[in-house]
């Protein structure tokens, strides 16, 4: 039994051609160098067109995007009280305390004694020469009194007196014409009517005049006894003022000096914090200084709730690129709030919806707002823009591209001005 022909089959050797290794080799090396060549054109003809290149890990890029730019500036601000009134000494003396540093206190509440001898010896002598004044002033008037009386008096007896030499003429002139009395009687008392009614127009004459200087003299008095009431008022104050009292409700902020020290006028004793109007105070840059106006609406955080504030307060001075600020609780504040306590703090400058936008870098700066680098194909062209508004975060764009462009939103020194730069 036959099982199959491989008994029968016989191995053929197929003689191989004989190739050239060497043209192996040029060959592979001229289809590597195509392929080069056809990578490398494209980027030899950019680097050529190009004024220089810079590689991309040193730069920062954006998208221009369309949506509402926020203008707004944010800093931790520290709690301030808006009325932290010093209580000066009003006059020299020795100072008792009354009470301690952190206490709570009501308005007018007495916080310190100003002891002054001198003070007090000075309002004692002149209520006693208004006591005295006040005795003048009424004998001035019991003097004006009696001038008034003896000047009535004297007219009166003058008004006799003329009645009198009245009647001694009626009775003459009735004996002369019955033949009893002679001519130069009756002449006589006629004479002497005629100085009775001289008499009693002097008498009234000086009865005014004298009325008059008594009023003089009493309201001269009582002028003298009102300055006087005046200067001891005013010297009550004083000493009244010597009890320091608290002109608003609060808390005691600081003790300025020792008990019982002895202390000149004008010396600051203590400070009082008003803890119902609290403000908060920051520090903004000095860019948008010029952008802050009085009732700027604001937003405090103190954790995780937020208050409404506005601006109240902006310092027309300049610290270190940084004005200082004030924002005043528009409504509700925090309960419990202490002084120089951190609260977090927005001030919304302004708010332009559906604008052009990118975010914000120191492009702004290296090209002062003017020039942008958009990048397209591996190549940062340079572009004339024009920046509108700025934030903390974004920059608005009114003109020199487009939504959805990139440009380089980093420092471009290192481009030296060139107007295209190839991105390695």
């Amino acid at each position: 039994m036959i099982r199959d022909t491989s008994a029968q089959d016989r191995r053929i050797e197929i003689a191989q051609p004989r190739v050239n290794k060497r043209w192996i080799i040029i060959g592979a090396t001229s289809a590597a160098v195509l392929v080069a060549l056809v990578w490398l054109v494209p980027s030899v003809a950019r680097l050529i067109s190009a004024g220089t290149s810079v590689s991309v890990a040193s730069l920062r890029f954006g998208e221009i995007k369309r949506g509402t730019l926020v203008r707004d500036v944010s800093a931790q601000g520290k709690v301030v009280a808006a009325q932290a009134p010093t209580l000066y000494a009003t006059a020299p003396g020795t100072i008792t305390l009354l009470t301690h540093a952190g206490d709570k206190v009501e308005k007018d509440q007495i916080l310190a004694e100003v002891d002054s001898p001198e003070l007090n010896n000075k309002l004692q002598q002149e209520q006693a020469t208004l006591a005295s004044l006040d005795i003048d002033v009424g004998r001035a008037g019991i003097d004006a009194k009696q001038k008034e009386l003896l000047a009535k008096k004297t007219i009166e007896q003058a008004q006799i007196d003329r009645q009198t030499a009245a009647r001694e003429v009626e009775r003459k002139s009735l004996a002369f014409d019955k033949g009893a009395m002679a001519e130069v009687e009756v002449l006589r008392s006629k004479d002497a009517l005629a100085k009775a009614e001289l008499d009693v127009t002097h008498a009234q004459a000086d009865a005014r005049l004298q009325n008059e200087t008594a009023a003089f003299e009493l309201r001269t008095k009582r002028l003298a006894l009102e300055r006087q009431k005046l200067l001891v008022a005013d010297l009550a104050r004083q000493v009244d003022l010597l009890k320091v009292r608290s002109p608003v409700a609060g808390q005691v902020g600081q003790l300025l000096v020792q008990q019982k020290a002895n202390v000149p006028i004008n010396t600051g004793l203590v400070t009082v914090i008003d803890l119902t109007s609290l403000e908060v105070e920051l520090q903004v840059p000095e860019v948008f200084a010029h952008d802050l106006t009085i009732g700027m609406p604001a937003e405090i955080a103190e954790g995780a709730q937020k208050y409404k504030g506005e601006l109240s307060a902006v310092s027309p001075e300049v610290v270190n690129n940084q004005v200082v600020a004030r924002v005043r609780f528009a409504a509700d504040k925090p309960a419990g709030l202490r002084q120089s306590q951190q609260l977090t703090t927005r001030i919304l400058i302004d708010e332009r919806p559906n604008v052009l936008m990118v975010e914000r870098g120191s492009f702004v700066d290296t090209g002062a707002g003017r020039v942008a680098y958009l990048v397209h194909d591996g190549i940062a062209e340079r572009k004339a823009i024009q920046v509108g508004a700025t934030s903390l975060n974004a920059v608005e764009i009114v003109s020199g591209v487009k939504e959805g462009d990139r440009i380089v939103i980093s420092g471009t020194d290192s481009f030296n001005g060139a107007e295209k730069v190839v991105l390695n």
